[in-house]
C-alpha cells in the first residue's frame, strides 16, 4: 500500500552524511523542475536513518522520516547552507543492534544487521519511482548497493573533501575553501601581531585538497595532507625559515585532519566510529602545533617560537553557501531531473573538465580519489606545485 498520491510518478530526494552549504540549493532545483513536470517531490528525512525507520501503517506517524516538498518549502530554504532535510551517517547495510528500529527489533537480532530489505519495502510503500541520494563516498556508495537492488537511483555528490570519484567537483567544496581561506586571512593578524607560527587543522580525512588550494591560492606557507606522511623537523624547518623571512614575523600551515607523521598513523578523539566504521579525527593539529613549538629552538638560535593552534572544523561548513555552491547545485539538480525525464537512472551527476555530464553510478565505489602527489605536491617544500596550470580544470588538481 502506498501513502503517496501518484501523479506523473514520485521523486525522493536525501541528504547523509556531513551537512554543507549547498544541498538546499540542490533539493530546490530538483524539486521546482520536477513539480513542473508533473512528478510528485518527497523528501526523505535524516539520511537513510528516515526511509530506515518508517513504519509501514497508514495509522503510523511518519512525519519524522519523510515529508512532501512544495515550491514554498523549498524557495524558503534554497539559498541557505545546511539541509532542512536533516542528515546522519546511518548506513542501513549494517546497522548496530541497539540502533535497529524499535518496530524490527524482533526480527534483527544480529550485533550488525542488513535492513536493505525493509529500505526497499519502504521504498515500495511510499511508491517512490526514482531516487536521488545527494551525499559523499559512504552515503552514495549505499546509492550504488539500492540500484543494484533495483532501485532507480540518480546520485549528486556532495562532500567538502571534494574526494568522490568520478567528479572534479562536490558540493560543499568551493564554501570550504573559501571560508579557510577567509579565516586564515583573519587570524594571520594575530600571527603577525605575536610574531608566532599559525597552524590550522582542516578537513580532509583521506584527501588534500582542502589544504592543498587555500595554500595554492596565498592563504598559507605550507600544508601536510594524508597523501604524503610528513617530517616534523622538515616542517618545523621550513615554517621557521617562512617566518623569519616574513617582515611581520609569522608563517602558516594549514594541517589535513588525515595528515600523518612518518611512521605514525591518523590521529583519533576517541575509539567510538560511525555507522560505516570510520573513526572520528581530530588532534592532529594540536599534535603537530606541540611538537613545533618545541622544536623552534633548533632552528631559530635556540629561541623558542609559540603557536597559534585553530581548529577549523565546523566552521567551514557552517552558513550560506558561495556563488559556485549556488550554481553548482541547482545544475546538479536539473542535471538529475533531465536524467529522470529520459528514463535513465544507475548514474551519478559530475562536472568533468569545466562541462557537466553523468557516468555511471557504480564509478563512485570503483576508486578513491586523492592528490596525485607526485604532480601536484612538492614534499621537499611541503606544498603546492605552481606549474603547468594550461588546460587545468578550474580547481587545479581536483580532475583526474
Amino acid at each position: 500500500m502506498t501513502v503517496i498520491k501518484k501523479t506523473k510518478g514520485v521523486i525522493a530526494i536525501l541528504t547523509g552524511g556531513g551537512d554543507v552549504p549547498g544541498l538546499n540549493p540542490a533539493i530546490r532545483a530538483v524539486t521546482i523542475r520536477a513539480l513542473r513536470e508533473g512528478y510528485q517531490v518527497i523528501g526523505l528525512r535524516r539520511g537513510w536513518a528516515g526511509i530506515m525507520e518508517l513504519i509501514r501503517d497508514p495509522e503510523a506517524d511518519n512525519s519524522e522520516n519523510y515529508q512532501v516538498l512544495t515550491e514554498e518549502v523549498v524557495n524558503r530554504a534554497g539559498r541557505t547552507g545546511g539541509t532542512f532535510l536533516h542528515t546522519s551517517r546511518t548506513r542501513p547495510s549494517k546497522v548496530k543492534k541497539e540502533e535497529v528500529p524499535m518496530h524490527l527489533r524482533e526480527t534483527y537480532k544480529d550485533s550488525a544487521n542488513d535492513l536493505t530489505s525493509e529500505i526497499l519495502k519502504n521504498l515500495d510503500y511510499l511508491g517512490v519511482d526514482y531516487l536521488i541520494p545527494i551525499g559523499g563516498d559512504d552515503t552514495l556508495s549505499y546509492g550504488v548497493r539500492l540500484y543494484q537492488e533495483g532501485v532507480k537511483v540518480i546520485a549528486i555528490p556532495k562532500t567538502m573533501d571534494n574526494d568522490v570519484p568520478g567528479t572534479d567537483y562536490c558540493i560543499g567544496f568551493s564554501t570550504c575553501v573559501t571560508r579557510t581561506i577567509e579565516m586564515t586571512n583573519r587570524l594571520r593578524t594575530s600571527a603577525g601581531s605575536h610574531e608566532r607560527i599559525l597552524v590550522m587543522e582542516v578537513f580532509g580525512r583521506y584527501a588534500g585538497f582542502t589544504a592543498m588550494l587555500p595554500t595554492m591560492a596565498g592563504a598559507a606557507n605550507r600544508c601536510v595532507i594524508p597523501e604524503h606522511k610528513f617530517s616534523i623537523d622538515q616542517l618545523t624547518e621550513l615554517l621557521v625559515y617562512d617566518r623569519n623571512r616574513n617582515p611581520s614575523r609569522y608563517s602558516i600551515v594549514l594541517i589535513s585532519e588525515g595528515a600523518m607523521f612518518q611512521g605514525g598513523d591518523m590521529v583519533f578523539q576517541d575509539m567510538t566510529t560511525d555507522a560505516y566504521g570510520h573513526a572520528k579525527l581530530g588532534g592532529i593539529g594540536d599534535l603537530v602545533s606541540a611538537r613545533i613549538k618545541d622544536l623552534t629552538p633548533n632552528y631559530n638560535n635556540g629561541k623558542t617560537i609559540n603557536i597559534i593552534n585553530q581548529k577549523l572544523g565546523y566552521m567551514v561548513r557552517g552558513g550560506d553557501p558561495d556563488a559556485i555552491d549556488s550554481i553548482v547545485p541547482m545544475a546538479y539538480g536539473n542535471l538529475a531531473l533531465d536524467l529522470i525525464l529520459e528514463k535513465i537512472h544507475g548514474r551519478v551527476v559530475v562536472l568533468k573538465n569545466g562541462r557537466y555530464d553523468n557516468l555511471p553510478i557504480e564509478v563512485v565505489t570503483s576508486t578513491k580519489k586523492v592528490v596525485d602527489i607526485n604532480r601536484y605536491y612538492n614534499i621537499e617544500r611541503l606544498r603546492p606545485r605552481y606549474e603547468k596550470f594550461e588546460m587545468m580544470p578550474l580547481f587545479i588538481m581536483t580532475g583526474e
